[in-house]
């Protein structure tokens, strides 16, 4: 069983987290402004947040998680 709402929440946060590394990486948005770069972040920081409420109460994620070993190699944002 696979859940649409997990996807597209995980879609969002690879969204944000794109935007979020470009603006870093793009010397003329932050020369322009360091509020586009602040937002990206909170942008990422809510889509993060999001998955995780969802997660934590989707019987699909429950059930993924209890059947996969815990994963050592997740890098934090």
């Amino acid at each position: 069983m696979h859940c649409q709402i997990c996807d597209d929440f995980e879609r969002s946060l690879i969204d944000r987290t794109s935007e979020y590394h470009e603006a870093c990486s793009n010397t003329v948005y932050r020369k322009i402004s360091s509020r586009f770069v602040a937002y990206s972040e909170i942008e990422m920081a809510r889509a993060m947040s999001e998955l995780e409420m969802h997660r934590s109460v989707c019987a699909s994620a429950v059930a993924d998680a209890s059947r996969q070993p815990v994963r050592s190699d997740i890098c934090s944002i």
